[in-house]
């Protein structure tokens, strides 16, 4: 496994987020909480980044990733304009459920409910082969540098987490996706750093 260390950061609560509705690859803008969170999230992190100039920071190119991005930059001293927007860490595309209410989707399949990898199942939603490939693509490039932050997504953050640290399928799905909280990746194990 790679000797990097990365700290992987979820976007703060959306709009969506909010109303408990799907994002996949469209978006919604950040709340108010949102906005909190991510100053929190980028206060904790500037306390393990002392010195921003010597860590690359990729983040996915939609939007509320973005936003949550910016939030950090300017919390840990990270010039913007350095950011790094990379398709690879953009969130599973969700298909057919893209901005349905989880509730409403879950009620008509209460199937679904037993399911930790429910999210797979949606119409024309991207495979966990699609989405395991990009994100392996990006731990095993070697133009990454050795020093990385990353905003990411709750799913595409969860395969990343359970790629890194070669968890099973199931126990990949079981994760946690805090949007309070950010995970140090090193060495192959991940510690989860608690912000509020």
């Amino acid at each position: 496994m790679t000797s990097k260390t990365i700290y992987l950061l979820r976007h703060g609560q959306t709009q969506f987020n909010a109303e408990l509705r799907l994002q996949g690859h469209c978006n919604s803008p950040l709340t108010e909480l949102g906005e909190l969170q991510a100053k929190t999230v980028g206060y904790v992190l500037s306390e393990f980044v002392q010195e921003p100039q010597d860590w690359a920071f990729y983040v996915s190119p939609l939007g509320r990733a973005v936003q949550t991005a910016e939030i950090i930059c300017q919390q840990i001293g990270f010039p913007v304009e350095r950011l790094q927007q990379d398709e690879r860490l953009k969130e599973l595309g969700l298909g057919d459920w893209e901005q349905q209410r989880v509730p409403e989707i879950k009620q008509n399949q209460p199937e679904l409910n037993a399911l930790a990898d429910w999210y797979t199942y949606a119409p024309n939603a991207e495979t966990f082969a699609s989405i395991s490939e990009r994100i392996q693509d990006w731990l095993q490039d070697p133009t990454v540098p050795e020093r990385v932050i990353i905003v990411s997504h709750a799913l595409s953050g969860a395969v990343f987490r359970g790629i890194y640290a070669n968890l099973d399928y199931q126990a990949l799905w079981s994760q946690e996706m805090p949007q309070d909280a950010f995970f140090k990746l090193e060495d192959g194990k991940v510690t989860k750093i608690q912000c509020l």
